[in-house]
């Protein structure tokens, strides 16, 4: 199967699942956002931080190598498999005999319990990993897509049904352990695996050096990325941590559901690249220039759409959330194309700067993150930082990847934002004209006015610039 055809294939399978698990997503988040308080959520936040943190030593870099290693015997695979389930079982007691100390450093109680009842994810998440990777190396997109759907829709509908009975914050716990089970099931099932009560541990020296730095890039990344939501918890409370990650999940849901349907499907794929540095590069800026196309002018609409947003998904109580929002979109372009990164980085076999640029990313994030909250006190503050510090990564994430990885020059790559960049500036024009002359009472005409001339614009200019036959395409489809 040519790049293409293989590269297109598993993005559309995984757009079926990421844009339609943006449906179900929204409806569960706007019924238990109505359901559930600010306050419940930031304590939920907090959990999820720290299990997340529990997850980065679960994985040790082991699904990307698996991936990338072409070598590996069912017999490695066995004791990698056993490596992690004692791993995952030993990280689990540990997280269930540290919610007492989780609790009293937030004093909060009900941490307790909920630390102790998300120890049953982070063990199966753990077990997960091997057959997991099994199927994206082996690019079964179609199925992986269908199943996680299928979990995710399932999963939302059990947290709903919860909420409505009365589960409050418990709610919320339902799905990830539910995912985390069902999944693991799903994929043992389809890549069974031997266990193995003593493991070989030169199965995992195979893949160390390797995932020794993707280990250390997912720990620091970890850090760059929650930091701000534990110290928030801790020095500003749990109710305007619920504001904030509201905020933030908000804006990292057109995020994850435009650049997850491609970048697990970049890394198996692009892997065949790792010995053709040349014909990696030129492949990555077609994926480049169609994510500036898509993510550039989505932080235009999102900017001029915040209130719309929160109060259409989320409702009333959560218009604190807004200022928030609106500053952390204008990263969402940036955000769309810069996470793709890690995949060229993986695929070239460059995970130790990979972990370089992860570690000068973090610096920044944190230094960002710490301004915001003990300077400034603010939320918004903290959004504006997190945004400055999000732009300076991307030009030293990609000044690193075509220096010192792809070894050729950078303006091929700056020149795919020419022309999205001007779309921008037309978009951002014509909104704000709309914004100034015609205001709407009702948010949802409001939002429909802006996404309606959002869509006119853009084809016009995709049409006249010839990015995409828009008419020609309708014609034939029509003949």
């Amino acid at each position: 199967m040519s790049l293409k055809k293989e590269l297109s294939t598993g993005v559309a399978y995984n757009a079926i699942s990421k844009y339609s698990g943006i449906i179900v997503s929204l409806i569960v988040s706007a019924v238990l956002a109505r359901l559930i308080s600010p306050e419940d959520f930031g304590v939920i936040a907090v959990a999820m931080v720290i299990i997340t943190f529990f997850s980065v030593f679960s994985d040790l870099g082991i699904a990307p190598a698996i991936i990338q290693n072409k070598s590996l015997s069912k017999e490695n695979l066995s004791d990698i498999f056993s490596f992690t389930f004692w791993l995952g079982l030993a990280l689990s007691l540990v997280f269930f005999f540290s919610s007492w100390v989780i609790a009293s450093y937030y004093n909060m109680n009900k941490l307790i319990h909920i630390c102790q009842i998300l120890s049953i994810n982070l063990f199966f998440v753990t077990v997960n990993i091997v057959p997991s990777a099994l199927l994206y190396k082996n690019k079964e997109f179609k199925f992986i897509a269908f199943r996680a759907f299928s979990v995710q829709f399932s999963g939302g509908l059990i947290s709903i049904i919860a909420a409505l009975n009365g589960a409050g914050l418990y709610a919320l716990l339902i799905n990830p352990i539910f995912s985390s089970i069902t999944l693991f099931i799903v994929n043992i099932l389809r890549y069974p695996q031997k266990m193995k009560f003593i493991f070989n541990l030169s199965s995992l020296k195979i893949i160390f050096s390797y995932s020794s730095y993707q280990f250390l890039f997912n720990l620091i990344n970890y850090f760059s990325r929650n930091l701000d939501k534990l110290l928030i918890g801790k020095y500003m409370g749990m109710s305007l941590l619920g504001y904030y990650e509201k905020s933030y999940r908000l804006m990292m849901l057109p995020l994850q559901n435009i650049t997850y349907a491609i970048t697990p499907v970049m890394h198996p794929i692009f892997s065949n690249f790792q010995d053709d540095l040349h014909k990696l590069s030129v492949s990555y800026m077609k994926v480049v220039r169609l994510l500036a196309f898509v993510g550039l002018p989505l932080s235009v609409l999102l900017w001029f759409t915040s209130r719309e947003a929160v109060l259409i998904v989320f409702g009333d109580q959560w218009i604190n959330s807004i200022p928030v929002f609106q500053i952390l979109s204008l990263s969402v372009g940036i955000q769309i194309i810069l996470s793709t990164s890690g995949s060229i980085f993986q695929a070239a076999n460059a995970t130790k700067l990979l972990f370089i640029s992860g570690l000068l990313s973090s610096i920044l994030n944190v230094s960002g993150i710490l301004i915001g909250i003990f300077i400034f006190d603010s939320l918004i503050a903290v959004a504006w930082c997190i945004t400055i510090t999000f732009t300076i990564n991307f030009v030293q994430c990609y000044y690193i990847m075509y220096r010192y990885i792809l070894k050729t020059s950078a303006i091929d790559f700056i020149k795919q934002f020419k022309s999205p960049i001007i779309l921008c500036i037309i978009l951002f024009s014509i909104l704000l004209l709309i914004s100034h002359l015609i205001i709407l009472q009702n948010i949802l005409a409001s939002a429909l006015l802006k996404g309606l001339a959002f869509i006119v614009t853009y084809g016009l200019y995709i049409q006249m610039t010839k990015e995409l036959d828009i008419y020609g395409k309708l014609k034939n489809k029509i003949k």
